[in-house]
Parts: structure tokens; C-alpha cells; sequence
């Protein structure tokens, strides 16, 4: 499949990253990292979404020869600063050729024309970014929509320092047939769960229904972008609980009451798996004792802390 596109930054032999992975312009690294999984993890071959052959395959060329190639330029420190040097020039040359630009959307026109720029920018990316990859087919259709989205804004941000002695210059604008995905003048920003909230609502789901090799993937893949989450530290911590992993469980129940000392399944499990490893209780001091180091773990999952509540089977 061919990946040309000639709207946008696109129509300026420029490859417009930021359209890819549909984030603003000044998207920090944070950001860009949460969008880049969630765009990943919807193309991968793997996923669900994609379930058909063709769609696997049109899915994994669309990340590995667009949206990869995107995460590795915005993130990486020398090509993400070469990177935005060259946007600001961008931008300030389309400014001064900006009797040239044409627009072809109705969102791009809206938004050259809208006083609250900043607004509606980012909540026009948001939106976007909903749906940017539902249909693998208009894809690249999307894209060089978000594109002449961030030429427009780079053009008027471009603007700015002037706007005290002349009005910024309009691109002009084609007649065209407002497409289906354009969005009222002033729209409001999308409330919507966090990546890592996502995760946790998913992995949830998936302990209800005793899936725990997979909750723990979600889990491990929140604490990637948040390792100091203290409700990710506790669900993963009873994963390993119910796998039989005590001391896995331990460490994580350890960072979950680190991180909040108040936190319920924390408090009311860890006592029992310090218990059951023949350990002092982390909340009080250790002491040297003789016996501390005689007992050991409970491994067969047949009797105390596992035989009377899971068991004794791993799930």
C-alpha cells in the first residue's frame, strides 16, 4: 500500500510525525508516549481490532512504517529538537506564503478563522484522535486532515509576535463539501478516561473473570507511564496473590502502602503474606530474633494462607 499524502505539511515534502500519532504540535514527551501505545496497541497484528488477514497486515505496515518511525523522531532528544527547529520554520514561511495555502477541510477553515485558537486546535486533535485509526482504510485520509490542522495552527502561532501591528494574513480556502467528521465552531474538550486508567478498567475485568496472565500485562503496561500509581501496585500485587506468587505480592503491596499508606486491599492482605513468608509485619520495626530466619514460605499452595482461601490451585 502506498503512503503518500499531499495535504497538509505533507504538500511541503514534509512528514508531518505529529499527524501520525494526531497530537498537537507542542505535545510533550509524556503525552506523545501515551498516544503512541494506545495507537500501537490498537494496530498491532495482535489486537483484536484487527481481525481479519488484510486488516493485520494493513494495520502492522501502518505502524511499522508510519507511526513507529513517528514515536522514534518526537521521542528521541537530538531528532525531536531537530524536528520542532524545522516546524517553526515551517511555520513562518507558509505565514509569509499564505495567499498561496489552500485549505480543503471545513475544520481547517474553521479553525484559521476561529478567535480562540488554542481551544480549538487541541480539541479538534482530541477529537480526531477518537476514531483516527477505526477504519484502517481512511487512515491516511485522516491524517492529512490532522495536518492542515497543524499548518494552520503553525501559521497563526507563527503570527503572533506581529499581531500588534498587522492582522495575520488568511490562507485561501477552497469550496468544498464539509466532511462528516468536522466539528461545531467551539468544540468542547473530550472527558474521557486516562491511558492508565484504561488499563486498570481493563485489567479489572479481566481478574473478575480469573484471565490473570493477562490482567498482569495491562497492569505492567500502567506502570510503565505510571510507576508511582499506588491502585496499579495493589491490583497487580493480587494477581501474583491469586498465581501464588507471595513474594511478588509482597513487593507490590510494599509500594502500594509506600505510595498510600491508607490503601484497603494493601492493608488487609499484607499482613497475611508477611504471615505466611515467616516475615515481621513492614509497618512495625524488625528486631533480630532466632527464629525469624527458621521459618519458610509456604511453596505448595495446599494449606495456610492459599489452602483455606484459593485452593491451592494457581489461576
Amino acid at each position: 500500500m502506498s503512503f503518500k499524502i499531499d495535504r497538509g505539511l505533507f504538500k511541503y515534502d514534509f512528514i508531518d510525525h505529529h499527524a501520525v500519532l494526531c497530537v498537537p504540535v507542542d505535545a510533550d514527551v509524556k503525552e506523545i508516549r501515551k498516544r503512541y501505545l494506545k495507537v500501537a496497541r490498537r494496530l498491532h497484528p495482535d489486537s483484536s481490532f484487527t481481525e481479519s488477514a488484510s486488516h493485520k497486515e494493513l494495520g502492522n505496515e501502518l505502524l511499522s512504517k508510519l507511526v513507529n518511525p513517528a514515536y522514534e523522531k518526537l521521542c528521541g532528544d537530538r531528532t525531536r529538537t531537530e524536528y520542532i527547529l524545522i516546524l517553526s520554520q515551517i511555520g513562518k514561511r507558509l505565514l509569509q506564503e499564505s495567499t498561496s495555502v489552500t485549505l480543503t477541510t471545513e475544520l481547517a477553515k474553521q479553525l484559521a478563522q476561529t478567535p480562540n485558537l488554542e481551544h480549538f486546535y487541541k480539541s479538534a486533535i482530541a477529537k480526531i484522535g477518537e476514531t483516527q485509526y477505526d477504519s484502517l482504510e481512511q487512515a491516511l485520509q485522516v491524517i492529512a486532515q490532522v495536518s492542515e490542522l497543524n499548518l494552520v495552527y503553525l501559521m497563526r502561532s507563527a503570527s503572533k509576535p506581529s499581531a500588534a501591528t498587522r492582522p495575520p494574513a488568511q490562507p485561501k480556502v477552497e469550496s468544498v463539501t464539509p466532511q462528516s467528521n468536522t466539528l461545531p465552531a467551539a468544540p468542547a474538550p473530550p472527558k474521557e478516561d486516562s491511558i492508565v486508567e484504561q488499563y486498570i478498567r481493563r485489567a479489572q475485568s479481566l481478574i473478575d473473570k480469573n484471565q490473570f496472565p493477562q490482567a498482569k500485562v495491562e497492569l505492567q503496561d500502567a506502570l510503565k507511564l505510571e510507576p508511582k500509581n499506588s491502585h496499579c501496585h495493589s491490583l497487580i500485587a493480587m494477581v501474583y496473590l491469586k498465581q501464588n506468587q507471595l513474594k511478588m505480592a509482597k513487593i507490590h503491596f510494599d509500594n502500594a502502602l509506600k505510595l498510600d499508606p491508607n490503601d484497603e486491599t494493601a492493608l488487609q492482605w499484607k499482613p497475611k503474606i508477611d504471615r505466611a513468608l515467616g516475615q515481621q509485619p513492614s509497618d512495625h520495626k524488625v528486631t533480630s530474633s532466632a527464629n525469624n530466619g527458621d521459618k519458610q514460605p509456604d511453596k505448595s499452595g495446599s494449606g495456610g494462607l492459599f489452602g483455606g482461601l484459593f485452593g491451592g490451585k494457581k489461576k
